[in-house]
């Protein structure tokens, strides 16, 4: 039973308890005036139900949940103790140890009945011992008094017990949730990061690599006619996978984009449109507006990502003949935009990949929005703002 286990975290306050009362109950019947036999049954009858409890109630009826065991105990210790009353009416007084036992022993509606009959029996067998049950008659106002407290502590004990043993399933139901918020919290840390590191190789080292191989097959294609095109190409591959190498390192020391290593997001950007036109001759322009200072890290690795993506994309299915890029700085936020000239396409249409998808994601991070407009054979323009 659940709510007798409540009981062992002060259990031996009891066991003092019950040595008192016991001592307390023995002296007094030594000291009766009742006839030495009948006293030294009534002795031996309380000293039973001592030794019952310590070597078997104690363990099994009170501390442990064995309902056969529980119920033999208090049915065994209850006929001892009639049995004192009957040899020793002072024996009752033994009922301010009885009572809380049986309690402890057994649930609330087995607990009641019997600490009823252990309050009234002993006066009706006192009476009929004498021969008589005119006195059984002036006992029992104080037998229904001691019966009603006893079953009001009972009850009182019962129900803090209870509360007791539900304080102590909610603490370990929320323990059990804490555990089982920190374990999702951890998986959706490490799905975070995974997305992060998913979004940081496709901005960087796959569009590197895209831009090798597109760089490379160039070369291919004018490696019998023109070796100065293909130096010129195999030029900027050789850079290009010196800044994946480069990118690739950072990721792995989790550092921000080489790129802003080596200077501001302006000059980072300004780089990309440069290395753009080197690579496909589009007319490519770059252009800045208000004061760049200030801008959080967060914030420049978004923008700077988010121009990469467009570049690459621009680079890999626009065909554009100019692209412009604008970097606008107000009080109120900072603005990217990257427009092109080139065929378009429906934004409405389901998309395949990741980068549109991962530059929203980045955007979110910093409360930022990205607005993508275009249109079969009208161009592009994406536009990132970002709050400062």
């Amino acid at each position: 039973m659940a709510e007798i286990r409540a009981w062992n975290r002060a259990f031996w306050l009891w066991d003092l308890y019950f040595a008192l009362g016991y001592a307390f109950v023995t002296i007094l019947v030594v000291a009766s005036s009742g006839r030495p036999g009948d006293r030294l049954v009534a002795i031996a009858a309380t000293a039973a139900i001592a030794v019952l409890y310590v070597v078997h109630g104690r363990r099994h009826a009170v501390l442990g949940d064995h309902p056969g065991h529980t119920a033999a105990f208090v049915a065994a210790a209850s006929l001892l103790f009639l049995t004192a009353t009957w040899f020793v009416p002072m024996s009752t007084y033994l009922l301010f140890v009885m009572c809380p036992l049986v309690f402890m022993s057994l649930p609330m509606p087995a607990a009641a009945p019997v600490v009823v009959l252990l309050n009234t029996v002993p006066p009706v067998l006192n009476g009929l011992r004498l021969g008589s049950l005119d006195g059984w008659r002036d006992q029992l106002p104080t037998s229904f008094l001691g019966l009603g407290l006893a079953l009001l502590i009972g009850t009182y004990i019962h129900r803090i017990v209870a509360e007791s043993d539900e304080r102590a399933a909610l603490i370990t139901e929320l323990e059990a949730t804490r555990a089982q918020v920190a374990q999702l919290s951890h998986q959706a840390g490490v799905a975070a990061e995974r997305g992060r590191l998913a979004g940081e190789i496709h901005d960087t080292l796959a569009q590197g690599f895209t831009s090798i191989v597109t760089l490379v097959q160039a070369a291919e294609s004018e490696v019998d006619r023109d070796s100065a095109k293909v130096r010129h190409s195999l030029d900027l591959a050789l850079r290009t996978a010196r800044e994946n190498l480069a990118e690739a390192r950072a990721l792995v020391a989790a550092l921000s984009p080489t790129a802003l290593d080596d200077g501001t997001l302006t000059e980072a950007l300004q780089r990309q449109v440069e290395r753009l036109a080197a690579e496909t001759g589009v007319q490519a322009d770059f252009h800045t507006e208000g004061d760049p200072g200030g801008l959080p890290t967060g914030v420049e690795v978004v923008l700077l990502r988010a121009a990469q993506e467009a570049l690459a994309n621009i680079r890999k299915h626009a065909e554009a003949g100019a692209v412009t890029v604008d970097l606008c700085h107000s009080p109120t936020g900072v603005t990217l935009t990257v427009s092109d000239d080139g065929r378009g396409f429906d934004p409405d249409a389901p998309a395949t990949g990741y980068g549109l998808r991962g530059m929203r994601a980045r955007a979110e991070q910093v409360a930022g929005t990205v607005v993508l407009t275009s249109a079969p054979g009208a161009g592009t323009t994406l536009t990132v703002e970002v709050p400062t």
